[in-house]
């Protein structure tokens, strides 16, 4: 029978993290990452779709200023997670307001169908249909004007974030050349 001894080498040095981001935030979390001490250690295609990827990193146990720059970088995930929020109320208020007034839309049409179909009222019918097919055109016209309005309002709000997540990567990467 053979004995296994465990010695310092047969330690886990690295600690895991992984990390499921949009498509889009890909390059934040790969150069940002590694200001916390973390490297890149796969990107592969996510279970939620092909619009998010899935993000492996690692990084030593052992490193110093360990609680620093873990406080740091929940301060980064915070600040992706307002760019997150801030870049989804771009579309969602626009969405909203062009459902429902396509809604509108399709109710009166569908009122102007059955006036013609069940009772034969031209009229109603004439009435109906206009603002049916007006609430349907501008719910396109509304859905992209809200959403210009909302991009140009939001657009400086995700500038100011990506400021503060530069000033603590940097504080990150002074306290990981410390250790040096």
């Amino acid at each position: 029978m053979s004995e296994i001894t465990k010695t310092s080498e047969n330690v886990a040095r690295y600690e895991y993290k992984e990390i499921t981001s949009p498509r889009g935030l890909k390059d934040v979390y790969a150069e940002n990452y590694p200001n916390f001490g973390w490297e890149l250690d796969s990107v592969t295609s996510s279970a939620t779709g092909l619009s998010h990827v899935c993000m492996r990193f690692k990084r030593e146990r052992n490193i110093r200023n360990k609680a620093e720059l873990s406080r740091l970088q929940r301060q980064f995930e915070a600040d992706v997670a307002e760019i997150k929020y801030l870049e989804k109320t771009k579309k969602h208020t626009a969405s909203i307001t062009a459902f429902t007034v396509g809604s509108i839309g399709i109710i009166l049409l569908a009122g102007a169908t059955f006036a013609v179909v069940l009772t034969a009222m031209i009229p109603l019918m004439i009435v109906l249909a206009v603002p049916g097919f007006v609430c349907c055109f501008l719910s396109c016209l509304l859905y992209k004007k809200i959403k210009a309005r909302k991009s140009a309002s939001a657009t400086p709000l995700i500038e100011e974030q990506y400021i503060s997540i530069y000033d603590i990567c940097t504080k990150g990467h002074v306290l990981l050349a410390e250790q040096f």
